[in-house]
């Protein structure tokens, strides 16, 4: 196994066999103690009750068909991208803030909730695990001072995500994700439960047609700063 960070020199929030454990996910789901939850648009999705907050974490599992891994990756980790494609970001860039690198998203909630805004540490490794090559991405909050929280934007600060991708043997990629955050504030659990029913397949559905757009938006980018 080899795996190398994007960053690697500095502040890294995880430790290798954070990255060794997602892997593993893969080839043999640890779903033991987690309930089956929903399964469409082949995906499945399996859910932990975490009884401090009284929401869920999950677990996603499947298969995005006609995409292939590394450029799955790409646009997982390409942020001035992302802004095209996601509406929900109404900020989002990376910076450097108490001797961590950071990322900072500021998320658009539909009226007349608030805003939700997130800092958090994220980082890719290529690694090779059993004979293949799989990219890994973990992220999670981290507490920057210097970072303050804004007036009418509640400040997420209990917030989880894995996204694991290797190669479905075909054109496409295998994926698993791990998911868990903690909006606060006045949301029903039932409204965050039902949102991510739904909201996880959608959101599968249109990062997969962004990766079918993203060699379009390179070419793009090039010829502009050219």
């Amino acid at each position: 196994m080899e795996g190398q960070s994007v960053f690697p020199s500095g502040f890294c929030a995880f430790k290798d066999s954070d990255f060794l454990d997602a892997c593993k996910e893969l080839d043999n789901p640890q779903i033991e103690g987690w309930e089956f939850f929903t399964s469409s648009h082949g995906v499945t999705i399996y859910r932990m009750y975490n009884e401090t907050s009284g929401l869920y974490e999950y677990k996603i599992y499947g298969v995005l068909d006609d995409v292939n891994p590394e450029v799955c990756a790409e646009v997982y980790m390409d942020l001035e991208y992302r802004k095209t494609w996601d509406t929900y970001a109404k900020e989002l860039n990376e910076t450097e803030a108490d001797g961590k690198k950071v990322i900072y998203w500021n998320v658009n909630f539909p009226w007349p909730m608030w805003n939700r805004d997130y800092v958090y540490a994220r980082t890719l490794r290529e690694m090779d695990y059993n004979g293949n090559k799989v990219w890994v991405v973990l992220a999670r909050s981290e507490n920057v001072p210097s970072i303050p929280e804004k007036s009418g934007v509640i400040r997420v600060d209990d917030y989880l995500q894995s996204c694991v991708l290797t190669t479905d043997g075909k054109v496409g990629s295998k994926a698993y994700m791990r998911y868990y955050d903690n909006p606060k504030g006045a949301i029903p659990t039932w409204l965050i439960n039902w949102g991510a029913k739904t909201g996880v397949p959608e959101f599968l559905s249109i990062m997969q047609k962004a990766c079918r757009g993203y060699p379009e938006y390179q070419s793009k980018k090039q010829s502009q700063s050219s």
